[in-house]
């Protein structure tokens, strides 16, 4: 067999690899972004957010919610936009996400699919979702649907996110919230705090192993930089 270029030996290391201890571990709150996908006043995908907002800050972790109003459609504008930059500034610095969306049409809303296009694989020389935590919501307006989160996990992978399994849909959104927008007592907010539990776990076990998770063989044989200038296009598609 011929020997591979540039591979690290002490990747196939089996007592280094059922090590993986970092060096230091994170002393800090887990960071956990949510987005969620309408901007009606009433927004149920946006109070799925919120009420599992308040379950991770339960749990430990720090929160914030990007609010989507006055997000410009992708490539409407530069990445200077003032809500573009404040999105991105935020992937930067969670560890973990939670994206929350209603299904419209059997898919994610358009709303939810801008703030997730907006995201860039690769700011320079940063892929700054690489190795980050994902989980994935939908809200339902009839029965119980899993076509949004199908989608939304096909998002994460290809944006090198580590989605965890499970996952939430509340179906008939309509009934499961009062009229301060709080979650009623159901299994459908049994399920979501199952999923802000599990999402708090993935983080916790991984977010200090980044540099294992993410080192890929490509990357050490093509560095990003030169990697962007190959396949750099001069004409629009």
């Amino acid at each position: 067999m011929t020997d591979l270029p540039n591979v690290n030996p002490d990747c196939f290391d089996p007592i280094t690899a059922a090590g993986l201890k970092p060096a230091t571990s994170s002393t800090h709150k887990p960071r956990i972004l949510l987005l969620y996908g309408s901007l009606r006043e009433r927004s149920f995908s946006r109070f799925a957010a919120e009420e599992s907002a308040r379950i991770l800050t339960e749990y430990g972790a720090e929160t914030r919610l990007f609010d989507p109003r006055d997000l410009p459609l992708p490539d409407a504008t530069d990445a200077e936009h003032p809500k573009v930059a404040e999105l991105r500034a935020l992937v930067g610095w969670c560890e973990g996400m939670v994206w929350s969306s209603p299904e419209r049409h059997g898919a994610m809303s358009g709303v939810m699919k801008a703030q997730i296009d907006w995201i860039p694989l690769s700011l320079g020389g940063v892929r700054p979702t690489q190795g980050k935590t994902l989980a994935v919501m939908q809200v339902c307006g009839g029965s119980q649907s899993f076509n949004t989160v199908n989608q939304l996990r096909i998002l994460g992978r290809w944006m090198r996110l580590l989605t965890i399994p499970n996952q939430s849909s509340v179906a008939r959104a309509w009934d499961e919230f009062d009229d301060q927008g709080r979650m009623k007592p159901s299994p459908y907010y049994n399920r979501i705090v199952d999923v802000m539990e599990e999402l708090m776990r993935f983080t916790l076990l991984t977010r200090d192993l980044r540099d294992h998770l993410t080192d890929r063989y490509s990357e050490r044989v093509e560095s990003h930089a030169a990697l962007s200038a190959r396949v750099n296009q001069s004409k629009a598609v």
